[in-house]
């Protein structure tokens, strides 16, 4: 069974020496973490136990300003590994860790008290005497990352726990992967890494990264750099994505199996409070590994919808954690994609695992729904569809079982897994003053190219004949390229070919801007590269 085992501890109390310690990588991979000497973002590592078992270790961050990156790599967990320096003692960020582990319904791990070999033996003793009263019920284990005392009793400990971690990853599901890191590779281009929630993936398989709404191919699986056929549920994957940039996934997307899991802006919960928690507050919301400002709404002393800024995608069961300055409390999620109300009966029916109904219900072969709540589901659209990229001025339409029915009978056009206001097509709206900074900016920089880091909006405006894309994010003016096709084409036609100094002297631009306007008529079919050099190419 695959399992994830998560640091957890007071900044300075050794867990990232202490992770180096166990599996010898070092998971501060950032200049600025090696610089400042602590952990700022999620680290990952193979953890090897003596009895030939792979456990995933996660190395989070422990100072109170990256509680944020840490509630993220918490999420993926299956047990903990709790730090304590043996001198400090437990300090804040020990109890805010313990509380959301429980929040997030961590229950099993060890205790490392660390750097053993700095205290004397009384002091160590009290440490000791300290983590079996903070954490009763784990075992406790002395190490010192630095002489390597207690590492292989550390290991057999953590082997113990996980023993008693019981399966909470389903195969049978589909699958669901949050991402915590995006990055690229030469060669390999956007790469994914996240903890698989549920199901499995292979190569070849098409995801939906939502809440984007993009599809995207996965070319290769990898777990801790090594090559797999498929990962299964609780293991730590990469994923090589091609054909997508990596500016368009970020930390908190959640791949999964198209149509699979709701997209939503509320969240039903049974409410856990560490502090009261009053109606209306607005909060941070931590759910996989996405941090979205919400507002709670309560229903009770125990139930409350969380209406939140931005999307998530969540199922039944998950957990979430809430905070503020500090955490204040989380929720079990009873219902991912609920409507908007405040009926406690409604929360307490769902709790006790009855049927819960909301919107429309099939009735003897009839779909029924109220005409307040149909409204209220046309309003939401529409207000999403007005704030969508009027370069594509669509939302992803509702997946629930009702869907088909019920949006035939409002006014919006589905293309595809996609709504749209009928009639309504790609336009610039209220990106054409950032249009027109751009073909400012490609005339005054002719006869060479310039660097569009917006893609989207450089595809649109080549296709209504405004500028030519070159390789590598670049662009130029239509008239530029019309002049320099012009010129390759006459000197071809006398002198049989062009070389890439010859066409640079020629063109009056930059050895970069010349080869990728070589490149782009090689592309367009007026040219060929024979050697070092380019040819008209035949026609007929």
């Amino acid at each position: 069974m695959p399992l994830t085992v998560g640091t957890a501890g007071h900044v300075d109390h050794g867990k990232t020496w202490l992770v180096r310690a166990l599996t010898g990588k070092d998971t501060d991979r950032l200049p600025e973490e090696q610089a400042r000497g602590i952990s700022i973002d999620l680290g990952y590592a193979p953890l090897e136990l003596a009895d030939g078992r792979r456990l995933s270790l996660i190395d989070v961050p422990g100072h109170e300003r990256f509680v944020r990156n840490m509630v993220a790599g918490a999420t993926g967990i299956d047990l903990f590994l709790l730090v304590l320096d043996a001198a400090e003692g437990a300090r804040a960020q020990t109890h805010e860790h313990l509380a959301i582990l429980a929040l997030l319904g961590i229950e099993q791990g060890v205790v490392a008290v660390t750097k053993a070999d700095a205290v004397d033996p009384e002091t160590l003793e009290l440490a000791l005497l300290e983590a079996r009263e903070l954490v009763p019920g784990a075992e406790v284990v002395a190490v010192s990352a630095k002489t390597g005392a207690g590492i292989d009793e550390l290991r057999a400990a953590l082997g113990r726990a996980s023993d008693f971690v019981f399966q909470k990853h389903n195969l049978e599901l589909p699958p669901r992967l949050y991402v915590d890191r995006v990055f690229t590779l030469a060669g390999i281009g956007t790469v994914v890494t996240g903890t698989l929630r549920s199901g499995s993936i292979a190569a070849g398989d098409v995801l939906r990264a939502e809440p984007r709404g993009l599809d995207v191919r996965v070319r290769s699986v990898q777990v801790h750099d090594n090559p797999v056929e498929h990962a299964e549920a609780g293991q730590r994957v990469a994923l090589a994505l091609p054909g997508i940039e990596r500016r368009r996934l970020r930390r908190g997307d959640a791949l999964v199996a198209a149509g699979a899991y709701p997209t939503s802006f509320r969240l039903d919960v049974v409410l856990e409070e560490l502090e009261p928690i009053a109606d209306g507050a607005r909060l941070l919301v931590h759910h996989g590994t996405a941090t979205v400002l919400g507002r709670v709404v309560r229903a009770g002393e125990r139930f409350a919808q969380l209406r939140l800024a931005a999307p998530v995608v969540a199922a039944r069961g998950d957990r979430v954690v809430l905070r503020e300055a500090t955490t204040v409390g989380g929720g079990r999620i009873l219902d991912p994609a609920p409507p908007r109300h405040s009926d406690l009966d409604r929360f307490e029916r769902s709790e006790r695992g009855e049927e819960t109904i909301h919107g429309p219900v099939l009735r003897h072969g009839e779909w029924r729904y109220a005409d307040a709540w149909l409204a209220e589901l046309e309003a939401e659209l529409a207000a999403r569809i007005e704030a969508a990229d009027p370069l594509d001025p669509g939302v992803d339409a509702p997946t629930e079982p009702w869907a088909r029915d019920v949006l035939s009978r409002l006014p919006f056009e589905r293309r595809g897994s996609r709504l749209y206001l009928i009639g309504a097509g790609a336009s610039l709206g209220s990106r054409s003053v950032e249009a027109a900074a751009i073909e400012a900016e490609l005339a005054a920089a002719e006869p060479g190219a310039v660097k569009l880091d917006d893609r989207e909006l450089a595809r649109f405006l080549e296709g209504a004949g405004r500028l030519v894309r070159l390789g590598d994010g670049y662009a130029i003016s239509t008239g530029a390229y019309a002049r320099a096709r012009a010129l390759v084409v006459e000197e071809c036609t006398g002198a049989g070919r062009i070389a890439l100094a010859r066409f640079r002297d020629l063109a009056g631009c930059g050895r970069r801007d010349a080869q990728l306007l070589l490149e782009r008529l090689d592309a367009d079919g007026v040219t060929r590269r024979v050697g070092d050099e380019r040819v008209l190419r035949r026609r007929g």
